[in-house]
């Protein structure tokens, strides 16, 4: 009860800070092929190989027709080019020889652990890559877990765990219901640019009297002269070191 009251008092606060606004439903199919180019690279590259890839291939059947050389030639900007385009064209051809084409709609009707079970049947979609096909594809409640999410709520002493995966199976049902969207972005902005890996701005937390991280005290005294400010939209900016 003591962790859910925390997650509770964890959600509100990030959702004020963090202005999440629910992007508009993508192909699933799409996010899933995303995500698995966002593995292992930033943002900016990941989002650059699959506009490449989707300008190459308009169609998820050239994708799969396509020779790997040519996918890889396409996502090369996104890192590990060659291991990801075998991925996605195996997992293309085995979804279409399974389902007898590239519609995902059927995951909006199966239970969320039944969803999680048959995308992760295919190489190189893990938990993390399945829940998020079901958040932004579907709309679903689940709760994805990346690095981020896995180290914030180990400091803060939600859980105790080893991996994001092990993290998602403890949370679940403790994000309050209709949190998930915004609870999950808003946190991986928090720990891109408040609760870093190196050097955390524990100064300026907005949760820093409920969390447990041993080292916060000293991170708070190195951070004092960071400053933040709320525009009108509830968008959280950074602002230099004073």
């Amino acid at each position: 009860m003591r962790e859910k009251v925390k997650m509770r008092k964890i959600a509100q606060v990030i959702e004020k800070f963090f202005n999440s606004r629910r992007d508009k439903k993508s192909n699933p199919l799409d996010i899933l092929i995303a995500t698995i180019l966002s593995q292992n690279t930033n943002d900016l590259n990941s989002a650059r190989a699959f506009e490449n890839l989707k300008k190459k291939f308009p169609r998820f059947e050239d994708i799969m027709n396509a020779d790997v050389k040519q996918i890889e030639e396409a996502i090369k900007v996104g890192g590990l080019a060659h291991q990801k385009a075998v991925r996605i064209k195996k997992l293309l051809i085995e979804l279409n020889e399974k389902v007898g084409g590239f519609d995902l709609s059927f995951l909006s009707k199966v239970s969320v652990e039944e969803g999680i079970k048959f995308l992760t049947r295919f190489k190189g979609v893990g938990l993390k890559t399945a829940s998020c096909v079901l958040l932004f594809g579907f709309g679903r409640e689940v709760f994805p877990v990346d690095t981020h999410i896995h180290r914030i709520l180990n400091r803060v002493g939600v859980v105790r765990t080893k991996t994001p995966d092990k993290t998602f199976y403890a949370v679940k049902n403790l994000v309050p219901r209709g949190s998930a969207y915004s609870l999950h972005t808003g946190l991986i902005k928090f720990g891109r640019l408040i609760c870093r890996a190196r050097n955390p701005l524990c100064g300026i937390c907005p949760i820093y009297n409920i969390c447990e991280f041993k080292e916060k005290k000293f991170f708070k005294d190195r951070t004092k002269g960071f400053k933040f400010e709320l525009t009108e939209k509830g968008e959280f900016i950074l602002l230099e070191e004073v």
